[in-house]
């Protein structure tokens, strides 16, 4: 058997030694004063409000849930923790959003080609040419529906073009990453 050594750091105050010795009661639990790695405390809110320009406007201080909508997408906006829609206000968190294209790209041969190609027929052959024009034209929607807290509402968004769905979707994607 091996025989039991003595604490060689018994007699140093740092390391808290026996009893009643100083550095016992040094040690406090938790994060003392905010350091690399622990969250910093908020700074006190200064009286002073700071201006535009120097103009002597107040710039508007909106807080969490304040100000603007911070998503609008036909008649749904997202303003703070809501979901702000015409049949009322639903719960963003937990929220479902679907999105549905309904819009379609067609490409047609416009009705000035076509007037330019039998004018320039009749000189040369080259007007025919102007046959080989065409157009791209979007027509239709892209329905935006949304679930939350036992509602659910659909917007219909007009295609402008073919970018829409894409826009649309990316708009989506992002009240779907607030709804967590």
């Amino acid at each position: 058997m091996s025989e039991q050594q003595p604490n060689p750091y018994a007699s140093d105050p740092s390391q808290g030694g026996q009893p009643g010795q100083s550095g016992q009661g040094d040690y406090r639990w938790g994060p003392g004063e905010a350091s690399y790695g622990y969250p910093q405390p908020y700074p006190a809110a200064s009286a002073y409000q700071p201006t535009i320009g120097g103009a002597g406007f107040p710039v508007p201080a909106y807080g969490p849930g304040g100000g603007g909508a911070m998503l609008s997408l036909g008649d749904i906006s997202v303003v703070g923790d809501q979901i702000i829609t015409p049949s009322g206000s639903m719960p963003l968190q937990g929220s479902m959003w679907n999105a549905t294209d309904f819009s379609r790209t067609e490409e047609k041969i416009p009705t000035h080609a076509i007037v330019l190609a039998v004018v320039f027929a009749v000189f040369c052959l080259l007007g025919l040419l102007f046959l080989l024009m065409k157009e791209k034209v979007t027509t239709g929607y892209i329905q935006v529906t949304v679930t939350s807290g036992g509602r659910h509402h659909s917007t219909m968004i007009p295609a402008a073009d073919a970018h829409a769905y894409a826009w649309v979707m990316n708009q989506v994607n992002y009240a779907r990453s607030l709804s967590f």
